[in-house]
């Protein structure tokens, strides 16, 4: 699915790739695009009009994963999560959370919502995410999320960073 698929979670890593995406230049127009590894063709972001997502990390497939394995590979994915949300934290004060259910009720019904939003549900990102900003270097917002597109599909641990106030929309 991504291009982090295979590699062992790695919480410097993970901080470092966040780094990397707050010093990127941001797209200032233009449709979401996303891109690919060229060698691969998996997913390694998503660029649109003051935004970009990079996924962070990819769990193992949950294909055949049931009961208490299930249930640890969960476990495991939040506590990654924890770990990232942990130092941000530290970095930036604590986060806000911005809950990922309207967005999932509006995809659902073909109602449109911001293009971040619509770029996150494209990507099947439905967990809710962990938001900071504006961040006091560049003012930029910054989220980060745990993601499950079905039950036998790996976990998918994203970062966002954008110009623009991620906030949660209303009902």
């Amino acid at each position: 699915m991504t291009a982090k698929a295979g590699q062992a979670f790695d919480i410097n890593g993970a901080v470092s790739d966040i780094e990397s995406l707050l010093a990127v230049e941001l797209p200032t127009d233009g449709d979401p695009v996303s891109e690919g590894d060229p060698a691969t063709g998996e997913w390694t972001g998503t660029r649109g009009a003051g935004f970009q997502i990079i996924p962070l990390w990819e769990s193992d497939d949950l294909v055949g994963v049931y009961g208490a394995e299930w249930t640890e590979a969960e476990e495991a994915a939040t506590a990654n999560l924890t770990l990232v949300t942990g130092e941000l934290d530290r970095r930036w004060g604590p986060h806000r959370r911005v809950h990922m259910h309207v967005p999932m009720f509006r995809k659902q019904a073909g109602t449109p919502m911001p293009v971040l939003f619509q770029s996150l549900s494209d990507m099947d990102c439905y967990g809710d995410l962990a938001v900071w900003g504006p961040t006091p270097a560049d003012g930029r917002w910054v989220a980060v999320s745990i993601n499950q597109c079905d039950g036998d599909a790996p976990m998918i641990m994203v970062a966002v960073a954008s110009r623009f106030a991620i906030t949660e929309l209303p009902e």
